[in-house]
C-alpha cells in the first residue's frame, strides 16, 4: 500500500522506549519522522538505539516494511525545538511521561504553535483525551492512539477521540495506522482505561485474588494464561473463543452464561495492590526473573512477540 499521506512530515514528540518505537513504526513506511526532545544528549542516544535495533532486527530477517534498515534510519531524524519538529508535519505522537500536569503544559505549548491540520496523538495509557485538551483552541485535532507496550512488537492500538476531536480524525488516524502495520480499534467516546486496560485490569485483579487466597503461587498463574488462554487469545478473542467452544454463542450463553455469573459473584471487591502479598508477588516474580536480566527478559519477550506476528500473518494470508 503505498502510504496516505506520501512524502509527509511526522513528529514525535519524546525520544523514550515508546518515542523510539513509534519512530521505527512510521520509518517502516517511508514517512519522514522528527523526534522532538529537549536534551540534545537523548536524542542522541535514542537514535543510536534505534539503528542498533533495525541494523538488528534486518539480521533477523524481522524487520517491518519494504525497505532496508539504512533506509529506514535515513527517514529518521531529532532535533530540540518543538516548533521546527511540528512545523510542516501532518501527524504528531505525543509520547511524553504519565504525568497530567507535564502534559497539560505540553499541549498549552502545542495549542500555540500548531496549524489547523496536524493530527495531534497521545500515547496515554490513563488519561482520557479530554483531560488535557479541553481548554485547547485546536482540540477538535486531539485524539489518543493508545499503543500497546512494545508498540513495534505488539500491533494492536486504541483510538479515543475525546467529546470535541473532529469526526474525521479517527478515520485518518486509523487508516494511518493501519498503513504502517497496526492494528486500530476505534472506541466510541473516551472512557477511563479505554478497553485494552480494563480487561487488562480485570485479569489482574482475580490473579491477584488467587494468589492472595493461596489457591495458586505467581508462577503457576501466570502459566494458566501464557499455557492455556493466552494461547487461545493469541489468536482469537474471548467472544469469538466462546462462540467456537459450544455451537455458536447462543449455544455457549445457553449452557454456561449461569455458571459464569455465579462464579463471578463469588470474585470479591476490587483489591488494592499493596502490602504483604505485593511483597510476595514482587519476591516470586523476582526469583523467576531476577531484576538484573529484565532486559534480558525483555528481548526474549520481543523476539517471541515478532515470530508470533509473523506466524499469525502467515497463517491469515
Amino acid at each position: 500500500m503505498e502510504p496516505i499521506l506520501k512524502d509527509r512530515k511526522i513528529a514525535i514528540i519524546g525520544s523514550g522506549l515508546i518515542g523510539m518505537s513509534w519512530s521505527m513504526i512510521f520509518a517502516s513506511a517511508g514517512y519522514k519522522v522528527v523526534i522532538f526532545d529537549i536534551v540534545q544528549s537523548q536524542i542522541d542516544n535514542a537514535l543510536k538505539q534505534i539503528e542498533c535495533q533495525l541494523k538488528s532486527l534486518e539480521e533477523r530477517g524481522l524487520l517491518r516494511g519494504k525497505l532496508t534498515a539504512k533506509q529506514q534510519y535515513s527517514c529518521i531524524s531529532g532535533c530540540t525545538d518543538i516548533k521546527e519538529a511540528v512545523t510542516g508535519a501532518f501527524f504528531m505522537q505525543e509520547c511524553v511521561p504519565e504525568n497530567i500536569e507535564l502534559k497539560k503544559k505540553l499541549y498549552k505549548q502545542l495549542d500555540e504553535i500548531v496549524d489547523d491540520k496536524i493530527i495531534i496523538s497521545s500515547s496515554t495509557s490513563t488519561f482520557m483525551p479530554s483531560i488535557f485538551s479541553d481548554d485547547m483552541k485546536h482540540r477538535a485535532q486531539v485524539l489518543v492512539s493508545h499503543p500497546v507496550n512494545p508498540p513495534y512488537y505488539v500491533p494492536l492500538v486504541e483510538i479515543v477521540p475525546s467529546k470535541h476531536t473532529r469526526k474525521d480524525i479517527p478515520t485518518i488516524t486509523r487508516a494511518l495506522m493501519t498503513e504502517v502495520g497496526q492494528k486500530p480499534v476505534v472506541l466510541s467516546r473516551e472512557i477511563e482505561g479505554f478497553a485494552l486496560n480494563r480487561i487488562q485490569y480485570a485479569i489482574l485483579n482475580e490473579c491477584w485474588r488467587l494468589i492472595a487466597d493461596g489457591i495458586l503461587d505467581v508462577k503457576d498463574i501466570d502459566s494458566v494464561m501464557s499455557d492455556g488462554l493466552g494461547m487461545r487469545y493469541a489468536f482469537l478473542g474471548p467472544m469469538e473463543t466462546a462462540h467456537l467452544n459450544a455451537e455458536g454463542f447462543l449455544s455457549y450463553c445457553d449452557r454456561y452464561s449461569k455458571t459464569i455469573y455465579a462464579v463471578s459473584e463469588t470474585m470479591g471487591p476490587v483489591p488494592k495492590m499493596e502490602g504483604p502479598v505485593m511483597e510476595q508477588v514482587a519476591k516470586e516474580l523476582e526469583q523467576m526473573c531476577p531484576l538484573e536480566d529484565l532486559e534480558k527478559r525483555r528481548k526474549w519477550r520481543d523476539t517471541c512477540l515478532t515470530e508470533l506476528s509473523k506466524m499469525k500473518k502467515e497463517l491469515n494470508d
